[in-house]
């Protein structure tokens, strides 16, 4: 196994075009979006504050497993964290929880 060699899928606008065009991906990439709109307002809030998931954690009387948790949750579907976590999450990173119904 030495001679393993990490060789990762380059993910670029070619690719990400080419593994769209699937009509079955696309739907299932279009089914996801609000999971990834949820994660990336919550990773683009810690990362603004400048926190780190250890600090996230101890800041929620937590440990950083459980917010690791929590942010991959966030986009699985596996696990549906309170509105008491979320708001608890939020005011970590010095921000406030907004849930808006939307007319589709």
């Amino acid at each position: 196994m030495d001679d393993d060699q990490y060789d990762p899928v380059p993910h670029d606008d070619a690719f990400v075009e080419r593994i769209l065009s699937n009509p079955s991906v696309k739907a299932a990439y279009d089914a996801l979006e609000e999971e990834y709109a949820a994660i990336s307002s919550f990773l683009d809030a810690r990362k603004a504050a400048g926190l780190t998931q250890e600090e996230i954690a101890s800041r929620m009387g937590t440990t950083k497993s459980a917010i690791s948790r929590l942010e991959s949750s966030l986009g699985n579907g596996r696990m549906s964290p309170s509105l008491a976590t979320l708001r608890r999450y939020a005011a970590a990173v010095g921000c406030r929880l907004e849930l808006k119904l939307l007319p589709r």
